[in-house]
């Protein structure tokens, strides 16, 4: 009978080493849907390359960073971006400056043609927080490639997550990164 028992116990014993598997889940930051802002330009639109952007070290991973308290962050493993945030801001970016601006040469990356304004992104912070939502503090400069001026902004947003889960904290830095192309899309057509 103990001969039986064994192996079973052993069984037992090695599946509660291994624990259960992690199950992971995957994220995008996206723009969102919908008509083209007011403000838009439909004609002469201007083209734009975003980047570089800048994200801060302690959020530059796959798995969320979620702030748990005022000095205190926990990595979730469970809950990730899809790529990495330093792809990824810059091509929601340009997205929804296309949107913004009416136009379809906004560019994310390298581009082998000259645009007319460069904009660089520096993203002082990008923290997660399942009570605060998502909050974006971004530095950007816009640079025009006819000379003149340089021109210095700063997004500062907080924006609410629709659900207290990764799925609302993903919305709601989708929804700030939209706030910051707006942002930048005025300071463009100014």
């Amino acid at each position: 009978m103990m001969r039986a028992v064994l192996p079973l116990l052993a069984a037992l014993l090695l599946a509660g080493c291994f624990g259960p598997v992690l199950k992971e889940s995957y994220f995008t930051l996206s723009s969102p849907d919908g008509p083209v802002s007011a403000g838009a330009a439909t004609t002469g639109s201007p083209s734009v390359l975003v980047g570089p952007v800048t994200v801060p070290e302690a959020v530059d991973r796959l798995a969320m960073v979620i702030r748990a308290g005022p000095n205190r962050v926990e990595i979730d493993d469970a809950n990730r971006w899809a790529e990495p945030l330093k792809a990824s801001i810059p091509r929601v970016l340009a997205e929804n400056l296309r949107r913004e601006l009416g136009s379809s040469r906004v560019y994310s990356g390298r581009v082998s043609q000259a645009v007319d304004f460069k904009v660089a992104v520096d993203i002082q912070r990008f923290e997660s927080s399942l009570d605060a939502g998502a909050t974006l503090d971004a530095m950007w400069t816009i640079t025009p490639s006819a000379g003149g001026a340089a021109r210095q902004g700063r997004t500062v947003i907080t924006e609410s997550a629709p659900s207290r889960d990764a799925v609302g904290i993903a919305a709601a830095h989708s929804r700030a990164l939209a706030r910051a192309a707006r942002d930048i899309a005025e300071a463009i057509r100014r």
